[in-house]
């Protein structure tokens, strides 16, 4: 699949998840920058509230953009 951005992708996977016969999530989590685009969409076509989690990452020493872990509350 190709998509024209974030919001697309979100739109995207709302149709294919709303075309399964799922039980209903009790929530949708969406991570900071990139992940609330995309889980936007899917809670309003889902009918399930949205909630942002926010983590920070831990970067590799010397190569702070690696990612070797995270953290969150």
């Amino acid at each position: 699949m190709r998509f024209r951005d974030r919001a697309d992708e979100g739109r995207q996977l709302a149709v294919f998840l709303a075309q399964r016969r799922l039980p209903p999530p009790i929530v949708v989590l969406g991570l900071p920058r990139g992940g609330v685009p995309v889980a936007a969409p899917i809670a309003a076509a889902l009918q399930a509230p949205l909630e942002v989690f926010v983590a920070r990452k831990i970067g590799a020493p010397g190569h702070e953009e690696f990612g070797i872990g995270a953290v969150a509350e």
